[in-house]
């Protein structure tokens, strides 16, 4: 009679972990946004602020990238918002530019600005996002600032006005900077209906509806920004 019991109780909690992988429906899979991104017009040559600092210097060297774009989702899953680590991030000064000049980060991230160039830099931002100011510093050395809200962070230095950059921090983890060919990819989206937008700092962003299907798969969504 025990050896019975055993036995029905030892059928049954087998049948218990079998149950969900032969009666429960499959996840639903992710999917994948991509698409590219073209600037209609190529973006107007900066003007440096005037600052009695930089006392003739030369002209800006070293490229920096002002086509890059953004795309993310305006708003994500709920899942996109777990984070279980502290996320780093890297803005070089480099060639007197901000080496990239675009970044985007999620929220807490702790961004690094060394300073491997061959003059004293500053770092500073007046944004609402998040201002501050890590005063003049000197080749090989590097300060770090958190950023705790989403938004757009302008970034200058107040030695050599040329100097500009863009920090994007978002809420979320669906969100891709642009390559060279203006092409970004969006991975492990899960199904739903989302508003996709794509910004540059030389143009007025725009935002497309797209639809990530239960099946998953990929969905293209092209950009084109700027005055027709």
């Amino acid at each position: 009679m025990r050896y019975r019991m055993i036995q029905g109780f030892v059928l049954a909690a087998a049948t218990a972990l079998l149950l969900p992988l032969t009666s429960g429906a499959a996840a639903p899979a992710p999917g994948v946004i991509r698409g590219r991104v073209e600037l209609r017009q190529p973006p107007p040559d900066l003007e440096p602020r005037p600052n009695v600092a930089d006392l003739g210097m030369a002209a800006p060297h070293g490229a920096t990238d002002r086509r890059r774009s953004v795309v993310y989702l305006e708003t994500a899953p709920r899942a996109a918002f777990d984070q279980r680590e502290e996320p780093r991030a890297r803005m070089d000064q480099k060639g007197e530019a901000f080496v990239p000049h675009i970044l985007a980060i999620v929220a807490g991230t702790t961004v690094d600005f060394p300073n491997n160039d061959h003059t004293y830099h500053n770092v500073f931002s007046l944004s609402k996002t998040r201002s501050f100011d890590l005063g003049r510093y000197a080749a090989g050395r590097s300060k770090s600032v958190r950023f705790d809200r989403p938004g757009i962070v302008r970034v200058f230095c107040d030695i050599h006005s040329h100097m500009s950059a863009y920090i994007l921090v978002f809420a979320h983890r669906y969100f891709a900077v642009t390559d060279n060919e203006g092409r970004y990819r969006l991975d492990n989206v899960p199904p739903g209906t989302y508003t996709l937008i794509a910004w540059n700092e030389s143009a007025a962003q725009e935002s497309r509806r797209v639809v990530v299907a239960e099946a998953g798969g990929e969905v293209e969504v092209n950009f084109a920004l700027g005055r027709r």
